[in-house]
């Protein structure tokens, strides 16, 4: 959830929408805190790849990990965040396996862990460096945050990054950070419906907000700054050019905002390449934050870079593959 939102939530007239809004905002700002300062060993590869899921219930309480109420292999529940998480941690599992080889967060079988039902009214979602956390949501302006399955794939890559590339949550390099789980968001839920390119609807968020709100998803990869436009939420304010990029100190640098750019650079080159995004566009993202090559504190111009090197590397340097990342670049505004 971009703080934006609910900091202008936090400043409206509606007391209960403010009460939400303020609570939810204490809360995230701990989190990313926590998991920004959390350490990272190297696993050691397991030797399966196999999911091991276990999904707690926090009770409306802001303590974790909860009640355990279903492990895997379980049967489903009946209570639908607890079984929505337990699934879409599933099907995040085996897109990274299945695209990627890559065995769980750590790429070593870390077990899946989710606690629903956290807080009251609580609208957000996160990985909290060793673990999912969902809240429920206000129920009006804000719905479950275990529906969408890109919220999911967003936050659990987050986990990925913390375990590859490392990325500083600040300024550019936190705006990459952001904007890779929201293109492996995208990615897993293209994937799971069988999408090409130009099927997906490039929305990140879709299904959150409440029927009264006048928006479609939290961002937009495809048109950044057109994913909502509300009285009680303001206008989507994410850039998609280089030119409209936002200076700002909050949001830890605009991480949030910002991340329109990169997001819709991956867009163009998917669009592009054409066919399943996850198989060449993504592949070269994936290469890029895994492979060793990033600082932590790279900005965009020096992911784009890596980006090119990457295509070259697979594709050669004469491919469309190759050309299609150059020109995604390029129409943001970007120099790779």
């Amino acid at each position: 959830m971009p703080p934006h939102i609910l900091e202008r939530l936090a400043g409206g007239d509606n007391p209960a929408l403010r009460d939400m809004a303020r609570r939810t905002l204490t809360a995230s700002s701990a989190t990313r805190t926590h998991r920004r300062t959390l350490a990272v060993t190297t696993p050691s590869p397991a030797e399966d790849f196999v999911p091991k899921r276990t999904i707690y219930d926090a009770g409306r309480r802001e303590e974790l990990p909860g009640r355990e109420v279903r492990t895997e292999g379980q049967d489903a529940t009946g209570d639908t965040a607890v079984d929505q998480s337990y699934d879409w941690l599933g099907v995040t599992f085996d897109f990274f396996e299945s695209a990627y080889r890559r065995d769980s967060i750590d790429g070593a079988g870390l077990p899946l862990l989710s606690t629903v039902h956290y807080g009251r009214d609580y609208a957000n979602a996160f990985w909290d460096g060793r673990q999912m956390v969902y809240g429920d949501g206000d129920g009006t302006v804000f719905l479950g945050f275990t529906g969408p399955l890109d919220v999911t794939g967003h936050e659990l890559t987050h986990g990925v990054t913390q375990y590859t590339a490392n990325l500083d949550y600040y300024g550019q390099s936190g705006a990459l950070n952001e904007s890779v789980s929201d293109v492996f968001g995208s990615l897993i839920k293209q994937s799971h419906l069988g999408q090409t390119a130009d099927q997906a609807d490039w929305l990140i968020g879709q299904g959150l907000l409440g029927p009264d709100v006048n928006g479609v998803a939290l961002r937009s990869m495809k048109e950044p700054g057109t994913a909502y436009d509300d009285p009680l939420l303001g206008k989507d304010p994410q850039p998609g050019h280089m030119d409209d990029y936002v200076e700002t100190y909050r949001d830890n640098g605009g991480v949030h905002i910002n991340s329109g750019i990169p997001n819709r650079a991956f867009y163009l080159a998917a669009a592009a390449i054409g066919g399943h995004a996850w198989e060449k566009a993504g592949r070269i993202w994936y290469d890029t934050l895994t492979g060793g090559g990033l600082s932590p504190e790279v900005d965009f111009a020096g992911f784009a870079a890596e980006t090119v090197k990457t295509a070259t590397r697979l594709y050669g340097a004469d491919a469309t593959e190759t050309a299609a990342v150059k020109e995604a670049w390029a129409g943001v505004g970007v120099r790779a």
